[in-house]
């Protein structure tokens, strides 16, 4: 166990190498978690304003915050938010959900509605300040991760249950054709949720509901499948000074009081070994 906070649906994990530092948050509580790996203590918690779902480096001063209504720059030192750009705005039914920064510095980021329903989500593109809608018509936008030399994305809608692949120019980030089902897994326990890439190609993806990891080839094969403590894991990130482990963030959004009691490990986040090592997480180029 890395930490024994729970979250009500922990998401968004990143982590920095440059102060051994990992960052999560807990969406619907509108809470930042700081880790220092090296020190003892469990992690500090910020209070935010806004319901965030995913944490990204952008320098050693700044991060930036993926939120219900945009995305934020946050200065570490005192927690400060300004607004970088507005992401539907102008819908108050959504609000973001899972991102990763491709290797180009640009943001992938996905927006669903509040109450996950069908249709409502979508697929961003975020480069400095623009913002371009790549897929629409998603319910629950995950899994959104990349190849190590950026050439190819990927992406689930967990409520279909299809994890999908797409070229894209490894320079911008942005697709060159058509996404294609990379692995289906309809009818399959619980949903493919949140994702990483580990420095060989491999897809690391969490199991929401079906308590653990699951690991797949570039050639669409799930290779292993890797148990963790709680139900519902939902999204992995390599951590630590090398890199070779997964820190996991959890949830316990939807349990009712057995469920909670079977699952005692519930909405905690986690230190998995996997004998994998993940690339550097890239920072997001604020500057177009």
């Amino acid at each position: 166990m890395l930490d024994t906070s729970r979250c009500h649906l922990g998401e968004g994990p990143s982590y920095d190498p440059a102060t051994d530092t990992a960052w999560w948050v807990d969406i619907p509580e509108r809470r930042l978690f700081e880790l220092r790996l090296g020190e003892a203590g469990p992690a500090r918690i910020h209070a935010l304003p806004v319901m965030a779902s995913d944490v990204a480096a952008i320098d050693d001063r700044r991060q930036l915050l993926s939120a219900e209504d945009g995305l934020y720059v946050r200065t570490i030192a005192d927690g400060g938010l300004s607004l970088c750009c507005p992401l539907e705005a102008d819908d108050p039914g959504t609000r973001s959900n899972d991102g990763r920064v491709h290797p180009a510095g640009a943001l992938w980021i996905g927006t669903m509605g509040r109450d996950a329903e069908p249709g409502r989500g979508a697929i961003y593109h975020v480069a400095g300040t623009r913002v371009t809608r790549l897929f629409a018509n998603l319910t629950i936008p995950n899994g959104i991760a990349f190849s190590p030399d950026g050439a190819t994305g990927y992406f689930v809608d967990t409520d279909e249950g299809l994890l999908r692949r797409v070229a894209l120019d490894p320079a911008t980030g942005l697709p060159t054709g058509e996404p294609e089902t990379h692995y289906d897994h309809r009818g399959g326990a619980g949903g493919i949720d949140g994702a990483a890439v580990d420095a060989e190609g491999l897809i690391w993806t969490a199991r929401f509901g079906a308590g653990c990891l699951d690991a797949y080839s570039p050639a669409g094969e799930r290779v292993r499948t890797v148990p963790v403590p709680p139900s519902r894991p939902t999204c992995p990130t390599f951590a630590g000074r090398a890199l070779d482990w997964l820190l996991v963030t959890s949830a316990y959004e939807g349990m009712d009081a057995a469920e909670r009691g079977a699952d005692p490990e519930h909405g905690r986040t986690l230190r998995v070994d996997v004998g994998a090592r993940g690339p550097l997480e890239p920072a997001f180029r604020l500057a177009d």
